[in-house]
């Protein structure tokens, strides 16, 4: 590919100047391997300091005739308005041709959430007379009662667990750190597997401060925690589609119907922009509503 050299040396500018997690980086890189596919459909040799907004905007139309969602869409995008601004620093080009560029409007969809009796049920489905069972609890425990992303949960290590004072530490999108209170029924869970499954296990050089593990002694992959998330419900006969996600928005949903402050649930998700909580106060004006409606006389 022509662009080749410059797209490794944006992954780099990625990981060390960025310090952008694995996951992000290659989402970037996807989304300039969707540029390039596109020019390869149209066949041209596209040179990236001749590349103009035109070409961009035919690009993104290219996108949406092939069904690309406007959420998928809008990432494109961002995704090379950070690669062209790359290359404007490197000044292979003099004009950033996607600074123009507007993403799709977005519709703000409200996530999936599950209910305590729901999350309860999952709990309770975990098989604990197997070996994973008891790591299995805790994961779910720990994924609802700290609203972990999933990526969280995989780099979670027994140095960043502070029983005495029940806080975890997790390091977040952009390797940023944040504490987040722990519950005690999280803790115990997290104690019982550390203590009388994984004390037994053999574990892989590298691998010995993460605190879940797989049956090969290695910290577990992000598609290990869907599949059994996923198992769960099948097994629970739950009807939602649900993911590891769906436990996070669980979390910040029941604080906010508890009365939590928002601010204080930004920062337990580690959101950088309030906005993004903010999406939880809708779902929590409809908890209001249905109470009103089942309670209030005059309903």
């Amino acid at each position: 590919m022509l662009w080749q050299s410059y797209i490794n040396g944006f992954k780099s500018y990625l990981k060390l100047e960025r310090s952008l997690s694995a996951n992000s980086v290659y989402a970037y890189l996807s989304d300039i391997d969707k540029l390039a596919q596109y020019f390869i459909s149209i066949q041209k040799q596209a040179k990236l300091e001749d590349i103009g907004i035109s070409d961009l905007k035919q690009f993104i139309s290219w996108l949406n005739e092939l069904g690309m969602l406007p959420s998928t869409q809008a990432r494109v995008i961002s995704g090379l308005k950070a690669f062209f601004n790359y290359l404007l620093l490197e000044e292979v080009i003099i004009v950033n041709p996607a600074e123009l560029i507007e993403a799709p409007k977005l519709g703000r969809k409200l996530p999936d959430t599950l209910n305590i009796n729901e999350i309860n049920s999952i709990i309770d489905a975990v098989d604990a007379s197997k070996p994973e069972g008891m790591r299995n609890k805790a994961i779910i425990e720990v994924l609802y009662g700290c609203g972990l992303r999933v990526s969280e949960l995989c780099e979670l290590k027994i140095s960043n667990i502070y029983t005495q004072i029940e806080f975890i530490k997790v390091i977040g999108k952009g390797n940023k750190e944040r504490l987040i209170p722990i519950g005690t029924t999280a803790l115990k869970l997290i104690n019982i597997y550390l203590n009388k499954v994984r004390v037994h296990a053999n574990i892989k050089k590298g691998n010995e401060d993460f605190v879940f593990l797989n049956r090969f002694g290695a910290k577990l992959s992000r598609i290990t925690i869907f599949n059994l998330i996923k198992t769960l419900a099948v097994v629970t006969g739950l009807k939602k589609t649900i993911s590891p996600h769906t436990l996070r928005h669980s979390f910040a949903t029941h604080l906010i119907e508890g009365g939590a402050d928002l601010r204080a649930v930004q920062e337990m998700l580690g959101h950088s922009s309030i906005t993004t909580t903010e999406i939880y106060t809708h779902i929590d004006r409809d908890y209001l509503r249905g109470v009103i409606t089942q309670y209030h006389p005059r309903s």
